[in-house]
């Protein structure tokens, strides 16, 4: 019996972590969005010359991506500001928090089995070597969908553990204050 009570949370304790957790999700969902926008909106800038704009989203964006034209999509013209895999990963974890809450409760923090996370890897891993080893080349599609997989999987284990770091900051300064 000493077990159960030592696990008990009080309801309106509860309820401040439910609303704690759906605040995380939603500054999450908000950044994905906002870091989207941002890749898409270089090309924009560009296609517009407003250069200030441009180029340092574009400079910024280099340090993560190759920014290979040939594997990156197009707007208006210009290449957006990452390729087409890293692309499908950021819109995948755009879409991964986004359907969260559809299928588990935001404020769930046990972890996921990681097996789902590491078959998410199959399909790009399958996609880069048969490239690498000359077997086929890979379309900005198949980049786009095998990096979507795993984004979408990663934004998955990204909400919950953002919500138990969250979770955890929030009861250390309450114990410190």
């Amino acid at each position: 019996m000493s077990g159960h009570a030592a696990n008990y949370t009080p309801p309106h304790v509860a309820l401040l972590m439910r609303k704690q957790a759906i605040r995380v999700w939603w500054i999450g969902l908000t950044v994905l969005l906002a870091w989207i926008l941002l890749i898409a909106a270089a090309p924009v800038a560009k296609a517009y010359s407003l250069a200030l704009i441009a180029s340092p989203l574009y400079q910024f964006f280099s340090f993560i991506c190759h920014q290979i034209a040939d594997r990156s999509f197009f707007i208006v013209g210009e290449q957006f500001a990452v390729c087409s895999r890293c692309f499908g990963v950021y819109f995948g974890l755009m879409i991964g928090f986004a359907v969260y809450p559809i299928w588990r409760s935001v404020d769930e923090i046990d972890p996921l089995p990681q097996f789902w996370l590491f078959a998410a890897l199959i399909p790009i891993a399958i996609d880069w070597s048969l490239t690498v080893f000359g077997i086929w080349e890979n379309t900005q599609i198949s980049r786009f969908i095998t990096g979507l997989i795993l984004g979408t999987a990663c934004g998955t284990y990204i909400v919950a553990a953002a919500v138990e770091i969250t979770r955890n900051l929030t009861y250390r300064r309450r114990l410190v204050t």
